[in-house]
């Protein structure tokens, strides 16, 4: 069996405070927060991307079968180079190692592809994959903001040329069937289904450090132990790279398990490490899944709710996206990124209501005291930007 390890690194470009009634620069970069920016991205590699980075290094070095992958959105390699550019040599330096996969998204982390028009979302990945091409090969696997999928997502990013495409593992769409094996969608010719197995991701991303948990404290023996005892061809443990270091913090034992993982996976004879894209040239589709509405990684209804949920969230997804016409139209560079960057799934994460575990991750994450703060800041810089583009 196959142990597929994938890790999305991102950092949004988080919002400056703005007030209608404040005067402000022309330029859209008066919409960042750039101080906050930095903060965040110094803290975060310090606790994370350097020390994981390294440990991923010398694993690759002492582990030769070891293999991994990762997503770096074009937001998060934007402000490795404007705030910490030795974050991005680490990421190259993994990427000599001919060992790690980096695979295609959108470069904003957008809801583009929820657009009408697909134009957009088809140039994002167009800019994403240019920006990886700089350090890295760009992997013929796609994944999506937030693994959305769909039969019409997987139909699309096949036409553009992708092999392979991530996806949550969610019974509603296997029905009896396990996540252990690759799939073909329906409606597309070749391209094959990568399924993230929930329950043994979120046991490393969200619980491993929870005491009320009748299996903590894990261990990499035991977690080993479990993927050993699975069936099927394949098992993909998806998450967030910020598991290590910032989610789970390093006392909780997070950078311990890690070093250990290879060592005990290795111990199982059937099992080996694949990157997403060995996965989809040498295990044949098991069946064809078909996932008509939109699926995510994101909360317990593993939709698009996260982002659409509510009123605020569509009429602010129907604002940003009613300005895609005019903003290109005006070959403005500057306007164009700050319209994309405006579109980045971040902003509407912030706006969501939901209830209890849900929306304490919403909250977490939110630089904001309140969704309704969210939203109310996020208009006004929309509205202000409107305003700009109308006027040129």
């Amino acid at each position: 069996m196959d142990v597929c390890i994938y890790f999305q690194v991102h950092q949004p470009l988080r919002l400056s405070s703005y007030s209608l009634f404040t005067e402000h620069t022309t330029d859209g970069a008066s919409y960042f927060d750039d101080t906050l920016n930095s903060q965040i991205m110094h803290k975060i590699a310090e606790k994370c991307y350097f020390p994981t980075n390294a440990l991923m290094l010398d694993l690759l070095e002492k582990h030769p079968e070891f293999r991994i992958s990762y997503s770096l959105t074009g937001v998060f390699l934007e402000q490795c180079k404007r705030y910490m550019p030795e974050v991005l040599d680490s990421f190259a330096a993994l990427a000599k190692t001919g060992r790690v996969e980096f695979l295609s998204e959108t470069y904003y982390h957008s809801l583009s592809y929820l657009f009408t028009e697909k134009d957009e979302f088809i140039e994002q990945i167009k800019l994403h994959s240019n920006e990886i091409s700089k350090f890295a090969v760009p992997s013929r696997v796609f994944r999506n903001t937030e693994a959305m999928f769909s039969n019409d997502i997987a139909y699309l990013v096949e036409r553009l040329g992708y092999t392979g495409i991530l996806a949550e593992g969610l019974e509603h769409i296997l029905g009896w069937r396990s996540p252990n094996y690759l799939y073909g969608v329906k409606g597309t010719e070749k391209i094959k289904a990568l399924l993230r197995h929930y329950k043994l991701s979120d046991d490393i991303g969200y619980r491993f450090s929870a005491k009320w948990w009748s299996e903590y404290p894990l261990t990499a023996d035991k977690y080993a132990r479990w993927l050993a005892a699975l069936q099927g061809d394949c098992v993909n443990i998806f998450m967030d790279y910020e598991t290590f270091g910032e989610h789970q913090w390093a006392d909780t034992g997070i950078f311990e398990f890690l070093k250990s993982f290879p060592g005990e996976t290795e111990k199982h004879k059937h099992l080996r490490f694949a990157t997403p894209s060995q996965l989809v040239e040498r295990i044949p589709a098991k069946d064809d899944i078909d996932a008509p509405q939109v699926t995510s990684w994101a909360d317990m209804e593993r939709d698009t709710s996260a982002w659409l949920g509510n009123e605020m969230l569509r009429n602010a997804f129907a604002r940003i996206e009613s300005m895609g016409p005019a903003v290109p139209e005006k070959k403005d560079e500057d306007m164009l990124r700050t319209w994309r960057m405006l579109q980045n799934s971040d902003h509407f994460y912030y706006m969501c209501t939901k209830s209890l575990s849900d929306q304490d991750v919403h909250n977490y994450f939110s630089p904001y005291d309140s969704p309704f703060d969210a939203y109310i800041n996020y208009m006004n810089i929309l509205q202000d930007f409107k305003a700009k583009v109308e006027k040129e």
